[in-house]
């Protein structure tokens, strides 16, 4: 049975990540020194050293890149044939893990491009005071007419659609307090600000995506090898020039994660592999479609089990 390979994004990372599969797998421990030496320096000690460091958006998102990297290299060891799997898609930033994995660009290239983004993302947030605000059990069409209230008082849009009832708003604070307030009135009677360090997936981070598109043109990307489902489309892209763009549009444009994973379900795909810190696209997965299956590969543990 050939699965999925999903990869989680930004909210997955946690002080330590990766050091379990470091300590039990030279490939992997040899993943994290090429990282610290592509960057010129110590992203292990950020990452697993005690303090807030790992939940920057400059740390996090290099960090769970490399340490979706490492275990898919565990796994290929083990005999997983990555250009067996019937497709590959990662939340946000975790499309970066899938298009390395698809073949489609090269480890140092995809660790330059993410640490580049977490610092073009941090910068933007600082230059324009935003959130997330998820919309609790909202559909499409009311998350819509929510931003939509919120949008008169400054950036708002939808950000995220992960899975049923779990939609995410983004936009500068103001729009997002307003959008809070009417929520109720269009059946949505409970929303949470999500604890990040702006307003990702929205205008909030043009700055951001400008500079990533600038150094996504100096970069080789490649066709990749298996199926790889774009966040921007909910459905798989080949052409290099169009994933180009698309990275760089990914940004500011809604995430469209169920529509990923119901593209991959109507191809008869039900089985799926999570490499990556964390089980945050399994549990997502359950609200899409209950039956499917999504194997953790978290742990060294899990991976013995």
């Amino acid at each position: 049975m050939q699965r999925g390979i999903l990869f989680p994004g930004q909210g997955a990372q946690f002080e330590g990540m990766g050091r379990d599969w470091a300590d039990a797998f030279p490939v992997a421990k040899a993943t994290f020194a090429e990282a610290d030496d592509v960057l010129g320096f110590s992203l292990t000690e950020k990452i697993w050293s005690s303090g807030d460091d790992v939940n920057r958006t400059d740390v996090a998102q290099p960090g769970i890149y490399t340490v979706g990297v490492a275990i898919v290299r565990v796994l290929r060891e083990r005999g997983l044939d990555t250009k067996a799997a019937p497709m590959t898609a990662g939340l946000s930033l975790g499309e970066y893990t899938a298009l390395w994995c698809a073949g489609g660009i090269d480890f140092a290239d995809g660790l330059r491009l993410v640490r580049l983004r977490g610092e073009a993302m941090q910068d933007a947030s600082e230059q324009i005071p935003s959130g997330m605000l998820s919309l609790m059990g909202a559909d499409e069409e009311q998350a819509i007419k929510i931003a939509a209230v919120g949008s008169a008082h400054g950036i708002c849009a939808v950000a995220n659609l992960n899975a049923p009832g779990q939609i995410i708003l983004s936009g500068e604070h103001a729009a997002l307090e307003a959008a809070a307030a009417a929520a109720p009135e269009h059946g949505v009677r409970r929303t949470r600000p999500l604890v990040v360090a702006g307003g990702f997936h929205s205008e909030c981070m043009r700055p951001a995506a400008d500079r990533l598109k600038a150094a996504l043109a100096e970069v080789d990307i490649r066709t990749p090898e298996i199926a790889f489902v774009s966040n921007v489309t909910g459905g798989p892209t080949a052409d290099p020039s169009t994933i180009r763009d698309q990275l760089a549009q990914q940004v500011c444009a809604p995430v469209r994660w169920e529509q990923s994973m119901r593209w991959a379900l109507a191809q008869g795909i039900h089985s799926f592999l999570e490499p990556g810190p964390g089980e945050v696209l399994a549990g997502i997965m359950r609200k899409i479609d209950p039956e499917a299956d999504v194997a953790s590969a978290a742990t060294p543990q899990k991976l013995e089990d």
